[in-house]
């Protein structure tokens, strides 16, 4: 279970962090202070401060932070230290191209790949074939699957995300534009491109400076 004292805006920063150190560690960099990375991340130091402050000491007054060390440290905490399973779960457009998707990279593999069109099902998408959502159940319990992307619409989204709890899967990744519920111990994180422009056009009529979170 997540720790409760960890809030949620803390992890995203640990997402900015660790690709900040990511780059750091590509360019030769081994050590860097908290207002350079505070720079690299867009917060403050104090802020980086706290927010590591959460899991450990990492740092040294006056010294800064072992690049490596805190890159590995953060790669742990946010369970990025081994390859995760996932499944996509609606394959129109916005499915087919995550599927193709480069950016998995090490750290993600996309092990199947559902729709409801029998037109769909066989295709060849992400270097898998698409099969029927019947198959679901079995293709989590056999591949591993943890991790759901769905990609259906909006009055699709909770049965499908019913249908992804009941056979095991514990993290969802919700593309569809819905509020979506799921049982304790089940973890959803949505993506709403409309929300992300409604915030833009907000900003932009204020006139007032936003800030990606």
């Amino acid at each position: 279970m997540a720790n409760p004292r960890i809030p949620s805006a803390t992890v995203t920063r640990l997402v900015r962090y660790l690709r900040a150190l990511e780059d750091l560690d590509q360019k030769g960099v081994e050590r860097v202070s908290s207002e350079q990375l505070a720079e690299a991340a867009g917060v403050t130091a104090f802020q980086v401060r706290k927010d590591l402050s959460y899991f450990g000491s990492y740092g040294t007054r006056g010294v800064g932070y072992a690049v490596p060390f805190l890159k590995r440290e953060l790669r742990q905490i946010l369970g990025l230290d081994r390859r995760w399973r996932l499944a996509i779960v609606g394959m129109g457009r916005l499915g087919q191209a995550l599927a193709d998707y480069p950016g998995f990279g090490e750290r993600f593999a996309l092990v199947g790949f559902f729709d409801i069109d029998p037109a769909k099902i066989g295709q060849k998408v992400g270097g898998g074939v698409i099969e029927p959502l019947a198959a679901l159940p079995q293709a989590v319990r056999t591949r591993a699957i943890e991790i759901g992307v769905v990609t259906v619409p909006r009055e699709a989204a909770q049965e499908v995300v019913n249908r992804l709890v009941q056979a095991g899967v514990r993290g969802i990744l919700n593309f569809a534009p819905a509020v979506v519920e799921t049982p304790p111990g089940v973890w959803v994180e949505s993506v709403d491109f409309l929300a992300g422009l409604t915030r833009l056009t907000y900003f932009v009529t204020q006139e007032v400076e936003g800030e990606w979170i």
